[in-house]
């Protein structure tokens, strides 16, 4: 892991100057922060704001930058306009992901800074990310991946550097809610984002809340499956997701997992 880390470093020195497409997650906040300790004011750090982005993830990466001292901009986003996303075929990342880096290599080029970086990291390869063909083909950099650093490592360096949001859960866009093929309008995307509020009020940390039609699939960490087993808080949950536009509200007993809407596409 030092010698990651090390060559982390050196991957960074040698950019010179830096724009990351910051989300406010552990990898993009960590990385963030090693090339501030680096490169200094040569850095900057980028959120993009969107449909797909719930609020509370936008303050938290705002909060997060500003304790850093980081030069912290946002620009707007809107997936939904792309022609082909809110289908919701199987390469959907894809052309978020080339919208947002197209517009992130025009800023960079704006502030004179070498550079776009993204915060993907050495286990995300392992995974179907369609988003990383778009990264490239524009030349966008992922320190991480090159440096070859797992999630587990960069929790680890990012607890001893002493980053506020080192345990923060895993999160993903909520267009990931959705099976492919299921359309993705604004209404759905509210009502997934005001049941996973509900969650994250009745104090679960991992989770999403999976959109099946009239069904909702709550996947959260296997030590939190047991929270269902009270009858007060499966009732107010199951009450509130119905006010929300659900019929039926589900746990999965496999629990939370990166990339389970994937599993349709291996069986394909």
């Amino acid at each position: 892991m030092e010698e990651k880390f090390n060559k982390l470093k050196d991957i960074i020195r040698d950019t010179d100057s830096l724009l990351i497409a910051y989300s406010g997650g552990v990898d993009s906040t960590f990385l963030l922060k090693a090339a501030a300790d680096i490169l200094r004011d040569k850095v900057v750090a980028v959120t993009a704001t969107s449909p797909t982005y719930p609020d509370i993830e936008v303050e938290a990466a705002k909060e997060t930058a500003k304790k850093l001292g980081v030069r912290h901009l946002l620009i707007s986003s809107n997936e939904l306009e792309i022609d082909g996303f809110a289908s919701n075929p199987t390469n959907r990342c894809y052309f978020c992901k080339k919208e947002l880096f197209d517009k992130l290599k025009t800023k960079a080029e704006e502030l004179g800074l070498n550079y776009v970086a993204d915060g993907s990291n050495y286990d995300d390869i392992k995974d179907y990310r369609p988003g990383r063909d778009a990264a490239k083909e524009l030349g966008i950099r992922s320190p991480l991946v090159e440096a070859g650093l797992t999630k587990a490592e960069i929790r680890s360096l990012a607890r001893r550097l002493n980053l506020p949001n080192w345990d923060k859960p895993s999160f993903a866009c909520l267009s990931s809610r959705f099976p492919y093929g299921t359309e993705i309008t604004i209404p759905r995307l509210r009502q997934i984002e005001n049941c996973e509020n509900i969650l994250r009020e009745k104090g679960f940390r991992q989770f999403r809340v999976r959109y099946h039609n009239e069904i909702a699939r709550i996947e959260v960490g296997e030590d939190e499956i047991q929270g269902f087993f009270e009858k007060d808080t499966r009732d107010y949950i199951a009450e509130r997701f119905k006010e929300n536009g659900f019929t039926y509200i589900t746990v999965d007993i496999q629990g939370y997992r990166t990339g389970s809407m994937n599993q349709l596409l291996t069986k394909s």
